[in-house]
């Protein structure tokens, strides 16, 4: 699907691309509404109106800030992720395609709207880190992917050639963003979530698995555990 030698730079996003999207869901949708209905002793009525004011912020730097959702709320939000930080992990053959990537040696960026809060809690327990060489947060340019104001931000602090670059991502407002700045390989995922149903993206190819990029020359090698 991706003829690599036309490949200098890969852009990855995290949650629902690298990492399964069930922890996110789970906690903003559940969990989240409802230890804050318990901490402040409140009904389910309260709960659902939470998960209507979460949905609201949707695509804006809010939606993505655990310190907003915290003064908001008045909870500690990364507290309470800890809670369920078991259920962090890497979808399906996510490792082997990092590790591929890391022989074959394009320069590797995680591009995220997950705020540095988040990839404080993340980073250590997958060891992700170590497969990329470099992570650029919305947090960090003051524009989530959404906007075009990320991409040309993104580009000033890690230059990258748009027609030489693969950015893979599960939202496909993102993509239509990245495809607006002239992205040239883009590439969206069947399934970000594997505890809910496979999405379908109307203008982009869509990945079940990153086994799917590799030459067939060249297996994907056993990701460490």
């Amino acid at each position: 699907m991706i003829n690599w030698r036309e490949i200098d730079t890969v852009l990855l996003d995290m949650d629902g691309t690298l990492l399964d999207l069930h922890f996110d869901s789970h906690f903003w949708l559940e969990h989240l509404p409802k230890r804050y209905g318990e901490l402040h002793k409140l009904d389910q009525a309260t709960q659902d109106t939470l998960k209507a004011r979460i949905i609201g912020e949707q695509g804006t730097l809010n939606w993505y800030s655990l310190a907003y959702w915290s003064q908001e709320l008045d909870v500690d939000v990364v507290a309470l992720k800890r809670e369920i930080q078991h259920l962090i992990g890497f979808r399906s053959d996510a490792l082997d395609f990092l590790t591929w990537l890391k022989n074959a040696h394009p320069r590797v960026v995680l591009a995220t709207n997950a705020d540095r809060a988040s990839l404080g809690l993340k980073l250590p327990l997958t060891g992700l880190e170590k497969y990329l060489d470099a992570i650029i947060s919305s947090e960090d340019v003051g524009a989530a992917k959404e906007e075009q104001a990320f991409w040309f931000a993104l580009q000033e602090r890690e230059p990258f050639d748009p027609q030489r670059t693969l950015f893979i991502d599960d939202n496909p407002s993102v993509l239509e963003s990245a495809r607006e700045f002239g992205i040239k390989y883009l590439m969206g995922i069947k399934q970000p979530d594997s505890q809910r149903p496979e999405k379908a993206l109307q203008e982009f190819v869509a990945l079940d698995r990153f086994a799917q990029l590799l030459p067939d020359d060249l297996p994907a090698q056993q990701g460490e555990p």
